[in-house]
């Protein structure tokens, strides 16, 4: 089983954006968090991972939110 880096969507940012927060029911962001954590099997993804043991920790795929909002890197300017 893969090992992935763990999520805190809890957490506050230096731009103090809380992540729970910003998943209002209603919202695009919000149905898809919705479906990765409760209705689809992403375990079809696992397999191409192998940092079981070893190696840094992956990203976990189920991470889409940025992708739907067009933001592919933190270090570029919106």
């Amino acid at each position: 089983m893969p090992r992935f880096k763990a999520y805190n969507y809890d957490q506050n940012t230096k731009v103090v954006i809380n992540y729970q927060d910003q998943l209002q029911p209603g919202t695009f962001e919000h149905a898809v968090h919705y479906l990765n954590e409760h209705k689809l099997d992403l375990t079809v993804f696992h397999p191409q991972y192998r940092s079981d043991t070893t190696g840094r920790l992956a990203y976990d795929p189920a991470i889409l939110f940025s992708y739907s909002k067009g933001i592919t890197s933190s270090r570029e300017k919106q």
